[in-house]
Parts: C-alpha cells; sequence; structure tokens
C-alpha cells in the first residue's frame, strides 16, 4: 500500500475518532452535565431546583443528607448516598437543594445509560482543587444489564477507587437497584442462588447512607400546597377541598402531585 494511501486512511480515522476532552472550565457554573460521544462536561447556568424548606416531611433525611454533604465539603471523611423510595417524594430536589445549600460544591449529573463511561469521568475530576457531587438520577437496572460492573469498580473497587475529591449520589425507586422479580428469579434459577444474588445487590452496599422516601400523609401534602401557594401569592378558595380532589383523581399522594395541583391552580387564576 502507498504512503498516500496510508496518509488517506490516517486522515479518515482522526475524523471518526473524537479529539480528546480538554480541560473543562470550572469556573464557568456551579453544575455541569456530563456528555459522551465526545466527552464533555456542559455548564449549566441554572440548575432547576426547590427551595429546602418547601421540601416537606423528610427532616430526618435532609438533615442527614446535609451533614454528609458538609463533611466532604471540608475535605472530612464523607459516604457516598442512595436516596431510595416512594415517587415524587423529593428524592431528585433534596440532591439539588443541598448542592445549593452547601457552598464550595460542583454539582456533575450523569445519565444512567452513560455509567460505563464513569471512569473517563473520574479521570477528569481526579486530582482538581474542586469538590465534586457527582449525581445519577433515577438508577436502576433491568435484567441483562452489566452496566453496574463499572458503577461498582469505580465506587469501592479498583486499584484506584473513588477520588478523594468526589462524592456520589443517586436516587432510585428501587432499594438493591435491581428489579424485585430479577432477584426472586436468581434464587430460585440459579446455579448458586445466594452468590448470583449477592452479585446483584452488592451494588447498593457500596452507599454508606441510605436514606429512605416513604408516601407523606395528608397533612404533609396539604403542608406542601400552603408553602407553594404562599411562595407564588395565591389566595384561593376552597383550596384543602380542591387538594383532596385532586390527589384522589390521581390515585395517590406525593410532592410531585402537590406541585402539579398548584401548577394546575396558578394557571386556573392567571398567576
Amino acid at each position: 500500500m502507498s504512503k498516500k494511501a496510508l496518509k488517506r486512511i490516517a486522515a479518515a480515522l482522526e475524523r471518526m475518532s473524537p479529539a480528546p476532552m480538554g480541560t473543562p472550565d470550572f469556573a464557568a457554573a456551579s453544575a455541569f452535565v456530563w456528555e459522551t460521544e465526545p466527552d464533555a462536561l456542559r455548564p449549566v447556568a441554572k440548575v432547576n431546583g426547590v427551595a429546602m424548606a418547601r421540601l416537606v416531611g423528610i427532616d430526618r433525611s435532609r438533615d442527614t443528607l446535609v451533614a454528609n454533604t458538609e463533611q466532604f465539603s471540608k475535605g472530612m471523611p464523607a459516604n457516598n448516598a442512595l436516596l431510595w423510595g416512594a415517587r415524587g417524594m423529593g428524592k431528585s430536589s433534596l440532591v439539588k437543594a443541598v448542592h445549593a445549600e452547601v457552598s464550595g460544591l460542583k454539582l456533575v449529573e450523569i445519565q444512567r445509560e452513560d455509567i460505563p463511561s464513569i471512569g473517563r469521568l473520574m479521570n477528569h475530576l481526579r486530582g482538581r482543587d474542586e469538590r465534586f457531587l457527582l449525581f445519577c438520577d433515577d438508577l436502576s437496572f433491568d435484567h441483562d444489564d452489566s452496566h453496574y460492573k463499572s458503577l461498582k469498580a469505580i465506587l469501592d473497587g479498583g486499584i484506584e477507587g473513588r477520588p478523594s475529591n468526589v462524592i456520589f449520589y443517586a436516587t432510585s425507586n428501587r432499594r438493591h437497584l435491581m428489579p424485585r422479580d430479577m432477584i426472586d428469579n436468581e434464587r430460585q434459577n440459579g446455579i448458586n442462588p445466594s452468590e448470583a444474588v449477592e452479585e446483584k445487590v452488592s451494588l447498593s452496599d457500596r452507599f454508606g447512607l441510605w436514606l429512605g422516601f416513604h408516601p407523606c400523609t395528608q397533612d404533609e401534602y396539604l403542608q406542601m400546597i400552603a408553602g407553594y401557594c404562599a411562595d407564588m401569592g395565591l389566595k384561593p378558595e376552597n383550596l384543602r377541598a380542591e387538594a383532596i380532589e385532586w390527589q384522589q383523581t390521581r390515585g395517590g399522594r406525593s410532592g410531585r402531585v402537590a406541585w402539579q395541583f398548584v401548577t394546575d391552580l396558578a394557571g386556573r387564576l392567571g398567576a
């Protein structure tokens, strides 16, 4: 093959391969989103969050997570955290509120499907002066999904392990991050059932903090709505009756349902 042909092939390969990621400008924002193909940390101008005072009924989880995050921000030992439990009860909102509450942290969001690239992300963050709160929302794994192995190695295993300037928070509806039928199936059909189950659920053991979120009471639900209405200057008539009717049509109560009711109410009142 001629040198000219080899040069053309080399040029084509360079065009196909993305250029290495440059050094991110972490002074550009306090929050970033990790993107792949090509790798990049995209700054977020404004985090879509809820004020800490509006998070009702999760006082113990709030205080525990704030304390753990403050320890980390000061360079002291702190644990990775798994926020698990009922849908719409403020798990992801709490993580974003804690980031806003504790100064000096950079929030980096990673999507579940990008978990296999987490090692590359850690390499970009390792050794930096900044301290990073790595956040994955709605983390879970399904049948035949091996992505969890990448996360296990980063959180607690491997030679390098998790960088000292990085902490990992995740939210999930599942305590063990795996569907129950998947765990039960391993127990019933596996050649070594106990070892198979241990492999699947051991990921959640990498999180030093497990914070549970449970469905709210009616009083807490109404308290959430009252707080949102006060913030927005809404003074509707029959608020309690309308709020209860709304949650009955939704089949349940949660912080998300409360916010959706207030959104509908504000629209109807022209606020």
